[in-house]
C-alpha cells in the first residue's frame, strides 16, 4: 500500500509526520462538541499535536480563507440559480453554510496549519510505537 502524499494526508486529517495516525478523536454528530476533540499526540508515531501554547492561533487565518472561499462559491451559486435573491436569503444561506461546515473547516484548518510546520519522516511509517 502506498503512503499518502502531503495533500492527501491533510485532507484525510492524518499526522503530517507519519501520515498514518489520525489528528482527531472519533466524534459523534449526536455530541457536537466531540467533533472538535483532537489527540494530544499521534497514536502511531507519538508526534505532539500541541507543539506550544497558542500554536493553532494561525489556523484561524486558514479557517478564514476556507470560509471566504465557501462564501464566494455560495454567493456565485445563489446568483446563478436565483438572480433576484434578497439580502436576507443571502445572509441566511451564509449562516447555514458556516454552521454546517464548522466541524470540517475547524479540522481542515488545523490539519493544514500543523502540516506547514511538521515535516514528513519516512522512518516513522513502519516503526509505529504501539
Amino acid at each position: 500500500m502506498s503512503q499518502p502524499n502531503w495533500l492527501s494526508s491533510i485532507l484525510m486529517l492524518r499526522c503530517p509526520k507519519c501520515r498514518k495516525g489520525p489528528l482527531f478523536q472519533s466524534g459523534k454528530i449526536s455530541r457536537p462538541g466531540s467533533l472538535f476533540s483532537m489527540h494530544s499526540a499521534c497514536p502511531h508515531c507519538k508526534q505532539s499535536f500541541e507543539p506550544e501554547p497558542g500554536f493553532y492561533f494561525g489556523a484561524m487565518f486558514v479557517s478564514y480563507g476556507i470560509n471566504t472561499a465557501l462564501f464566494i462559491a455560495s454567493w456565485i451559486a445563489l446568483s446563478l440559480v436565483y438572480p433576484n435573491y434578497s439580502l436576507f436569503l443571502l445572509l441566511s444561506l451564509l449562516v447555514g453554510i458556516v454552521l454546517l461546515s464548522l466541524p470540517l473547516s475547524f479540522r481542515l484548518s488545523r490539519s493544514i496549519w500543523l502540516a506547514l510546520f511538521v515535516r514528513f519522516d519516512p522512518s516513522t511509517v513502519n516503526s509505529g510505537n504501539h
